[in-house]
């Protein structure tokens, strides 16, 4: 209880009363994001974004013993600019304005309480709270093609290794007389997004060195691919040599597997840093 010295019970009071006002002023816009989330796989980072924040920030939660909250005016400069970029997002029909700025709500609302020292003591778990954003349509066209051609381009190679005669047409495979279409298995969005924000929770929730932890971060894309490759292979088995209704199952629980698989792919790294007696560690990481 030692972190209460420093919060006041007004403190407490107006942080949750903001809180709820901005979530109420931007319902729509949240409602919106989940229901896409659910609807559409390549969004379903958003379903993961907020227990990452906070687990992000349960784990720096002793940083409150030593900083008190400062309120501050730029909290509602934050939500005046907040106010006026969803409005141009609605004006404009642009989406992304629209959604930051209920986000941009939420971070005016901690800002008027915490302060800004007090904020950027928390910026790790804050720059989670990001995902809850739905990646732009132009974004996800130039990130699905690539992943599009690489995924066919492996996964037939992979299949013809392991005896499996697989034909590919673009992005197209032909396996056992039946057509698939790498965009309709899964083109590795979901891999990129997901897996780009487990490697930022995994990076930050244990004590290593800058360097290390960038090079988690950088390496997250790689891991997406193969990872989606990983999936991908058995989910063109099944397309080709059982029913749509079956692969489509195997499909969708595959996908939250691979984020498992990832894990612990990231925890192998780690051990094989540590096993060739690498400086990985840093015990004043987590309270930088």
């Amino acid at each position: 209880m030692r972190f209460l010295r420093t919060w006041r019970p007004i403190d407490g009071t107006l942080l949750g009363l903001l809180l709820l006002l901005a979530l109420i002023a931007a319902r729509e816009v949240w409602v919106s994001s989940f229901q896409l989330a659910w609807r559409d796989e390549e969004q379903s980072h958003i379903l993961i974004a907020a227990p990452i924040a906070l687990w992000l920030l349960w784990i720096r939660r002793q940083r409150l013993m030593s900083l008190a909250p400062s309120w501050s005016p730029l909290g509602a400069v934050t939500i005046a600019l907040a106010w006026l970029l969803g409005e141009y997002g609605l004006q404009t029909a642009r989406d992304v304005y629209w959604h930051l700025s209920a986000l941009l709500l939420v971070w005016g609302a901690f800002l008027t309480v915490m302060g800004p020292r007090l904020m950027l003591r928390f910026l790790v778990p804050l720059g989670a709270t990001l995902a809850l954003l739905p990646i732009p349509g132009f974004i996800r066209l130039q990130i699905a093609e690539p992943l599009q051609n690489i995924s066919a381009t492996c996964t037939q190679y992979l299949l013809d290794i392991a005896g499996v005669p697989v034909a590919r047409s673009g992005n197209l495979l032909l396996i056992n007389g039946q057509r698939v279409a790498i965009a309709e298995a899964c083109n590795g969005m979901r891999m990129v997004a997901a897996l780009g924000l487990v490697a930022y929770a995994f990076a930050f929730s244990i004590p290593v060195k800058p360097a290390v932890r960038a090079l988690i971060l950088l390496m997250s894309p790689l891991l997406a691919v193969l990872v989606n490759i990983l999936r991908l292979m058995p989910t063109v088995l099944f397309y080709g040599y059982t029913n749509d209704g079956v692969a489509k199952v195997f499909h969708d629980l595959s996908g939250w597997a691979m984020m498992a698989l990832a894990l612990g792919m990231l925890w192998a790294f780690m051990r094989l840093l540590r096993w060739m007696e690498l400086p990985v560690l840093s015990y004043g990481a987590m309270r930088e």
